[in-house]
C-alpha cells in the first residue's frame, strides 16, 4: 500500500520571467541581438509549488500578485498543474518580474524585481495561518520579506524546508527551525556567517555540512551544481552523505533548484527519508535542465527521469560544478 501524502505550503515569490536567450552573455556597456525572447510564469515560491505539484504531492501557495495582466502570466501554471491557489492575494502593486538571460551553454543571469511580492509579510502569512499550521512541509525562501518568512515559521507544525535564497537576515530561531535547510555552497558560507560573525567557513564543503549541524540545525542539504548533494541529518548525525546527479546536457539551469527543493518538499510530504528525497530531487533537477524556462521545464510523475550512472558516486568529489540542479543562488 502507498504511503498517504501530506500537504505541502510554500510561502514565497510569484514573479513574471522575462527570458531571453543569447549566444553568450554581454560584457558591461555592450549591446547584443538576442535570439529568443519568452515571458513565463516564475518565482522561486512558484517554481516550487509547481515542481512539488506535478511530483504528485497535494500543495497549496501563499503569495501575491498585483492587479495586473502581468499576473495572469504568473499563475499560469499554478491551477494547471494542482496547486490550491486560494491563499494568493492580489494587491496594489505590480506582479514580480525577474529578467533571465540565458546563454548557449544554459549559464544563466537573473534581475529580480519583487514588486508584490514585497507584500507576503507577516499579515499575509497569518491571513493562511490554519492552511500553514495544517502542511506537513512547509516551503520557505529569501524573496519575500523576513517577517512573512518567520511568521510562517512560527506558525508551521509540521517540517520547515527553509531554502534560503537569497541569503536575507532572518531570526536564528527561523535557522534552527530548518528542517532541512536546503542552500548552494555560497550561501551556506553566508548562513554559517549570519549565525557565528566572523566566523572561519571551512574550505571542505562536508566540513561546512557538519559545522551548521554543530549550530543547532536539524538537518542540512547543501546543492552542488552538477555534482549533486551532500545531505546531513538525524539519521545518521556524524556522517555527511554525498548524492550525485545524473549528467546531462543542460538547455537553461535557470529555476532548476527550484525544481531540486520542490521535489524535495513533496518527497518528504510522502513520508520519505531526506537522503531518499534528495535523490529523487536531484534527478528531477537533472530533467529540468533539459528544458527551456523554469516552470514548463518540470517533470510529472508520467516523465521519466534521467538515472544517476554508477560510477557517479566515486565521481561526485570530482566533477565541475556546471549544469544539473542549477541550485547556484541565481534561479529565479
Amino acid at each position: 500500500m502507498s504511503r498517504p501524502t501530506g500537504t505541502v505550503v510554500v510561502v514565497g515569490s510569484l514573479n513574471v520571467d522575462q527570458v531571453v536567450t543569447v549566444d553568450r552573455h554581454p560584457a558591461p556597456g555592450e549591446t547584443l541581438i538576442a535570439t529568443s525572447f519568452a515571458l513565463l510564469p516564475g518565482g522561486k515560491g512558484a517554481n516550487q509549488a509547481v515542481a512539488a505539484a506535478r511530483r504528485g504531492a497535494p500543495t497549496v501557495m501563499v503569495g501575491s500578485v498585483g492587479r495586473d495582466g502581468a499576473a495572469k502570466v504568473a499563475t499560469s501554471l499554478l491551477a494547471d498543474s494542482g496547486v490550491d491557489v486560494t491563499h494568493v492575494r492580489a494587491v496594489d502593486a505590480p506582479t514580480g518580474l525577474a529578467t533571465i538571460t540565458v546563454d548557449r551553454s544554459g549559464e544563466n543571469t537573473i534581475v529580480v524585481v519583487p514588486g508584490a511580492n514585497a507584500s507576503t509579510g507577516t499579515e499575509a502569512v497569518l491571513a493562511a495561518a490554519d492552511t500553514v499550521a495544517s502542511a506537513a512541509v512547509v516551503v520557505l525562501q529569501g524573496e519575500v520579506p523576513a517577517d512573512g518568512v518567520g511568521a510562517a515559521a512560527t506558525a508551521a507544525t509540521g517540517r520547515v524546508l527553509l531554502n534560503l535564497a537569497p541569503v536575507v537576515p532572518v531570526g536564528r530561531e527561523v535557522v534552527l527551525a530548518a528542517d532541512p535547510l536546503v542552500v548552494n555552497e555560497h550561501e551556506a558560507a553566508l548562513v554559517l556567517a549570519q549565525l557565528v560573525p566572523g566566523a572561519e567557513v571551512p574550505a571542505d564543503e562536508g566540513a561546512l555540512v557538519a559545522t551548521l549541524r554543530s549550530l543547532g540545525i536539524r538537518s542540512v542539504v547543501v546543492t552542488l551544481g552538477a555534482r549533486g548533494a551532500l545531505v546531513s541529518d538525524d539519521e545518521d548525525p556524524a556522517a555527511v552523505v554525498a548524492v550525485p546527479s545524473p549528467r546531462v546536457v543542460a538547455v537553461d539551469t535557470s529555476g532548476a533548484g527550484d525544481a531540486f527543493v520542490g521535489a524535495l518538499a513533496a518527497g518528504l510530504a510522502a513520508g520519505r527519508s531526506l537522503l531518499e528525497s534528495a535523490r529523487q530531487a536531484v534527478r528531477v533537477g537533472a530533467f529540468a535542465v533539459q528544458g527551456v524556462g523554469t516552470q514548463p521545464s518540470y517533470p510529472t510523475l508520467d516523465d521519466v527521469l534521467p538515472e544517476v550512472a554508477p560510477e557517479s558516486e566515486s565521481e561526485l568529489e570530482s566533477a565541475p560544478e556546471d549544469g544539473t540542479d542549477g541550485a547556484q543562488g541565481v534561479d529565479a
